[in-house]
């Protein structure tokens, strides 16, 4: 995986950049998520740890929340932003230079694309998106190519607003689901530092 500093043709000083790392329900991708933060940790990147509450309290096939937990709080040092009072203050303190949720869910993409901010993911995209600055979503769900097509379409629309690159991840068994090319993670960052879509949009 290409680290995040390396993106070509951008110029990036990721010294004291603060970028918030959230994640929501696609349990069957946090080992990859966790891998991609530790990518951000390497090239020099201060990260602030957000997890939805589902993502934060759930044990799944793929692990508990308590291992999930522990093994962000010790990559970053940091105590994990699990509730919407919590996430509130990232707006009028203007906590982060950017922001990235990583797996965004379904669910979120669609809480996103109404405005709605029950979550402590979506608060925190709200409080952050109000300083004009880079959210950059990185989709995994299976019906990116069903019902939530039309959030990610409005999404892709909206100043600020930024996609990880993305591709079908199975498409016979599953031909409306997308997840996220967790590899360009950091361009797609570095690029939406810069005011820049990453492209290709779909790999």
């Amino acid at each position: 995986m290409e680290s995040p500093g390396e993106t070509k043709g951008l110029v990036i000083k990721v010294k004291d950049i603060t970028l918030g790392f959230a994640i929501t329900g696609s349990f069957c991708t946090f080992d990859k998520a966790l891998a991609v933060m530790e990518y951000f940790l390497k090239a020099g990147y201060n990260i602030v740890p957000i997890m939805s509450q589902n993502a934060y309290t759930t044990d799944t096939r793929f692990g508990t929340a308590e291992h999930f937990g522990r093994r962000i709080t010790e990559l970053t040092g940091r105590a994990i932003i699990h509730d919407i009072s919590s996430a509130e203050p990232i707006g009028p303190e203007r906590l982060l230079d950017a922001m990235l949720i990583l797996p965004c869910t379904g669910n979120t993409l669609g809480k996103l694309a109404g405005g709605i901010t029950d979550t402590s993911v979506t608060m925190a995209a709200k409080a952050h998106i109000r300083n004009a600055r880079p959210l950059i979503l990185g989709v995994s769900t299976n019906d990116a190519l069903g019902t939530s097509a039309k959030n990610i379409g409005q999404l892709m629309n909206q100043k600020h607003v930024y996609l990880v690159p993305m591709r079908q991840d199975d498409h016979i068994n599953k031909p409306n689901s997308i997840v996220a090319d967790f590899e360009s993670a950091g361009q797609a960052v570095e690029s939406a530092l810069a005011g820049i879509q990453c492209q290709p949009l779909y790999v």
